[in-house]
Order: structure tokens, then C-alpha cells, then sequence
């Protein structure tokens, strides 16, 4: 059974916090492979800094191209909008029946995961790997949901914290600031000979 955990985002676009997070989740854990599932742009959200599916997926295989063990995934683009996570796992389980697959989020999704799409089945089912992220503003309500916190499924790992955002790197682009040590180099390159984000 080859373990595999999904990491989701828009990668918009990918940067070194991502893949920091990535090998030290690959480094400290059992999984044998680690994917990046790049979540293709919500219909009903027209959003002008996100740059098309295939250009941010093009970024996360370039970004990954020398670690043997990571993957982009472009799963979410052939399935219904908008993708629920639920769905997803279902359509990766069948059709890689011999794939175990684990969840990778932030800390600050897991209080709002009881809100998800069929949340209960997902944290039966799943292993879910949470990795710390810097609190904005009130922190008690991280602490909430204790009983659902300490759930034998969740495992919550003391990765680095990464303060990068993607937010900041497009607005850093934009104004023509430097943003090469933030970004795989293959990724730089990429957006450099482009007009993206500018």
C-alpha cells in the first residue's frame, strides 16, 4: 500500500514555504509520496490574481521536477465544480485502490473542517496531517474544539513555520520587487519571461 498525502492549494503561485513544508511532511513521516493537488479556479469566483489552471499547475511540476517524491496532481480539473474534498479522496481511492491517502492542511483550516462537505466521513476514513500556522488576531478559537482536535485521525506536526504568502509574492511582483529567494528557481525563471501578476 504506497502511502500518499494530498496537499491542496491554488498554487498561485507555488513558493519555497510550500516545499519546505513538503519535504519536512516527506522527512518526519510515513508517507511515500507526497502530491500537490492544484485546485482549479471556483466558477462562481472570478478572481483576477488567479492565474489560469494550467499555468499554475505547469509552476507546481516544474517546482517539484527534481524531488523524486513529490507530484503535481491536476485531479480537481475533470471533476465537478466546485470540488469538495470528500469527492476528491472518493475518485483518487478508486482509481488508485493500492494508494492510501492522507490529508495535509494548515492549523487554521481545522476549526472550520467540521463545516465541511461530509467532514465526519472524511475524518473516519483519513489520516489528517495539520501543520502549525501563524494565528491572526483571536486564538482561542483554535482551542475550541478540543475532542475534535484530539480525534486518533488528526496528527498535528511541528513543521516549520513558513511566514511566506503567496499574497505578498504577486503583490511583490507587481511593484517590481525582487522575489527570486522566494521562489524555486525553475518557478522564478517562469514568471520572469511572463506578464503574470504584473
Amino acid at each position: 500500500m504506497k502511502k500518499v498525502g494530498l496537499f491542496f492549494g491554488s498554487f498561485n503561485p507555488i513558493h519555497i514555504g510550500h516545499l519546505i513544508l513538503a519535504n519536512y511532511i516527506l522527512e518526519n513521516s510515513d508517507m511515500d509520496e507526497l502530491w500537490f493537488v492544484v485546485s482549479p479556479q471556483n466558477p462562481f469566483k472570478e478572481k483576477k490574481s488567479l492565474l489560469k489552471d494550467h499555468n499554475r499547475l505547469d509552476m507546481v511540476q516544474l517546482a517539484v521536477q527534481n524531488y523524486p517524491k513529490m507530484r503535481a496532481s491536476n485531479v480537481e480539473f475533470s471533476l465537478p465544480k466546485p470540488s469538495y474534498t470528500i469527492d476528491t479522496l472518493t475518485y483518487l481511492q478508486e482509481k488508485f485502490p493500492d494508494h492510501s491517502f492522507a490529508l495535509i492542511m494548515g492549523e487554521d483550516n481545522l476549526d472550520g473542517l467540521k463545516k465541511w462537505k461530509n467532514a465526519e466521513t472524511l475524518i473516519k476514513n483519513y489520516q489528517i496531517i495539520v501543520y502549525p500556522r501563524v494565528f491572526e488576531g483571536d486564538t482561542s478559537a483554535s482551542l475550541s474544539d478540543q475532542k475534535f482536535r484530539n480525534h486518533e485521525n488528526i496528527s498535528l506536526i511541528k513543521a516549520p513555520i513558513i511566514e511566506i504568502s503567496a499574497t505578498e509574492i504577486r503583490e511583490m511582483i507587481k511593484l517590481g520587487k525582487n522575489v527570486r529567494p522566494m521562489l524555486p528557481p525553475e518557478v522564478f525563471e517562469y514568471l520572469d519571461g511572463s506578464s503574470f501578476y504584473k
